[in-house]
């Protein structure tokens, strides 16, 4: 196992075929098919690499930003606990909701899927989606010692240049909205990744709709 240390947090890769999965219609916790291959999402991956391949300025900025906004690291080596009543939260907050919870190591990743987040081909929220999002900001706002990374995807409908806006929009569309619930906006990284990382089928539409979606990496403050 490799660890990627960045300027502001040691991210643990570990193995995603161990990656278990919350079904927030039966509140059980489970290991899905995708996970066996990729990870649900399959996002964290790409994170990591996103956020390992930042230049070391803007590390460094983002580094003196958190310390600036009073965000200090989790202490000593209670990383784990720290996340796992996190988790547990989240859990509990979005059981029902269409919201998958993913547990990476020490990182946890929000799966939100794009029939419960936005209408085709477009970045608005929908109106019925504000309530989800204002249960993750209560969460977020109370564990403040994690970056959050918001990472916006499409379907395969559409050029390359068209899908890539698109997630960006969306990814910032969900970011701001999280902002203006008083999470701390410094905690935040936007990204788009286009049609990258399908998790389902291009070819139907409830595989369309599963891959437009709207991923939450929580990476917690170490150092």
């Amino acid at each position: 196992m490799k660890n990627i240390i960045l300027a502001f947090s040691i991210i643990s890769i570990t193995s995603l075929n161990g990656c278990t999965t919350f079904d927030p219609y039966t509140g059980d916790t489970k290991t899905t098919n995708t996970a066996k291959g990729a990870g649900i999402g399959g996002g964290a991956a790409l994170v990591l690499s996103y956020l390992a391949n930042k230049d070391k300025s803007s590390s460094e900025r983002k580094k003196r930003m958190l310390r600036d906004a009073g965000i200090g690291a989790i202490a000593g080596g209670g990383v784990g606990y720290y996340m796992d009543t996190q988790e547990a939260k989240l859990r509990k907050q979005l059981r029902s909701s269409g919201v998958s919870v993913k547990r990476d190591g020490d990182n946890i990743n929000l799966i939100m899927p794009g029939n419960i987040t936005f209408p085709s081909n477009a970045s608005d929220l929908k109106s019925d989606f504000y309530n989800v999002l204002d249960s993750v900001a209560l969460v977020l706002e109370e564990y403040e010692k994690t970056t959050i990374v918001v990472a916006g995807y499409t379907d395969s409908k559409g050029s390359d240049a068209y899908n890539q806006n698109l997630s960006e929009s969306r990814a910032h569309a969900v970011a701001q909205y999280l902002k203006n619930k008083k999470v701390n906006a410094v905690r935040f990284e936007t990204v788009g990744f286009g049609e990258k990382n399908p998790i389902a089928d291009n070819n139907t539409v409830e595989g369309r709709s599963l891959n437009r979606r709207v991923e939450l990496s929580l990476l917690p403050i170490t150092q």
